[in-house]
């Protein structure tokens, strides 16, 4: 990682994320506490992520609006825009004005996918192939590491001045990023049209998905551990009460997991290299399969272990993802590859945790953990074995 950090360039620009990702960690949860609070109702506040979900089905959309311009000037326009919205949050002051949260949120939702399928597209030019997994891999440590910090800063804010002054400072933290993007000088041509008919345009990241084995099987066995993985959103709660501890307990093991995910960012650009990114996507699985199939022992102890190493199995899933997703794509659909992708799985993801939901009044708690590590273990193992992948070429000299 040092190598991409020694760039003055890849200073500035994370820099910016860095900031950005800060309030984007703090207003998030504080939708759901402000929703909460406004109607004392907790299906108001869950709502309130839905919504946010939701947005996610429009993201190809985004990728193709961002595969058709420059990269830059799109992300820096759409945080400027983004921020405004976020600033019509200070008329909210009672349930009347509920409905403004949830449009926020939405458009939040909807920014956030446009941002994220840019920003991987530009961080295709800014960084050659064999450095691309230490970009990666510092973007997922700093924001585990602002998972430790920021949702608290949020809730702290919120508790003590309101929901207002949360929304200022995001969108003060969208403004960094918005200048930090204004000052990066990145060498960026226009991309040329290619002249398809627009549904075809729209389904290429889909399409390039589907013909391209390894990200065919990456998508595919992750989209479909994430059926499972979602189940843990609600299990986690039985899990603190089989421990005899408070609902705040949760904090502490989020904190656990966000530990060992940075432990994760740290070793992932080594491992990637070493396995390549469908293998490391297979073992990020089995390690996350290890730590939730640990709580079917009510042990303080190894829970804690299990959750941290968990946190380091999600941060190798996750840069691997990404990873693949820029390495193996023409950079002239980048943009929808990713946004494909991210579809690919969140809608799994959203549909686990609905279910696991469900489940979890009528199914007893250790048969959901066995069968959510079960699923994910056969996932991983699944992808380890999967040849379809070159390793990482080893970095240049920088």
């Amino acid at each position: 990682m040092r190598n991409v950090l020694a760039r003055r360039g890849a200073r500035l620009f994370f820099g910016g994320q860095l900031v950005s990702m800060f309030g984007d960690w703090a207003l998030l949860l504080v939708f759901g506490i402000w929703a909460k609070s406004l109607t004392g109702s907790s299906a108001d506040a869950g709502l309130v992520f839905f919504t946010f979900g939701l947005a996610t089905l429009l993201a190809p959309l985004g990728g193709w609006v961002a595969d058709r311009v420059p990269k830059r000037p799109l992300m820096l326009a759409t945080h400027v825009a983004i921020g405004l919205v976020v600033l019509s949050l200070l008329v909210v002051h009672s349930r009347h004005q509920l409905w403004l949260i949830y449009v926020v949120t939405f458009l939040y939702g909807l920014a956030g996918d446009l941002f994220s399928g840019a920003r991987s597209a530009l961080m295709r030019v800014m960084f050659d192939d064999d450095v691309l997994v230490d970009a990666n891999a510092v973007l997922q440590t700093a924001r585990e590491g602002l998972r430790l910090v920021a949702p608290l800063a949020g809730a702290g804010l919120y508790a003590a001045f309101g929901g207002g002054v949360v929304a200022v400072l995001d969108a003060a933290t969208f403004g960094v990023s918005a200048l930090t993007l204004a000052l990066l000088r990145i060498d960026e041509r226009k991309p040329k049209a290619s002249g398809d008919r627009f549904m075809t345009q729209l389904a290429a990241g889909v399409r390039h998905i589907a013909q391209t084995e390894a990200l065919r099987q990456i998508v595919l066995g992750v989209g479909a551990a994430l059926l499972v993985i979602g189940f843990a959103e609600t299990l986690i709660f039985t899990l603190i009460q089989h421990l005899h501890r408070p609902p705040s307990f949760f904090g502490v093991l989020s904190s656990l997991q966000g530990v060992g995910a940075i432990a994760g960012g740290v070793t992932a650009p080594r491992m990637l290299r070493r396995l390549g990114d469908t293998k490391l996507s297979g073992l990020g699985l089995l390690l996350f399969a290890a730590g939730d199939t640990a709580f079917l022992v009510p042990n303080l102890a190894l829970v804690l272990v299990a959750i941290a190493v968990a946190g380091v199995g999600l941060a190798w899933l996750i840069i691997a993802f990404a990873t693949a997703v820029q390495t193996r794509t023409p950079m002239a659909i980048q943009a929808r590859v990713a946004t494909a992708a991210n579809v690919g799985t969140t809608v799994p993801s959203t549909i686990g945790i609905a279910l696991g939901a469900a489940l979890s009044t009528v199914v007893d708690f250790a048969l959901l953990i066995v069968v959510m590590g079960v699923v994910t273990a056969c996932c991983g193992a699944w992808l380890a074995t999967r040849t379809a992948n070159e390793p990482v070429p080893e970095p240049a000299t920088v």
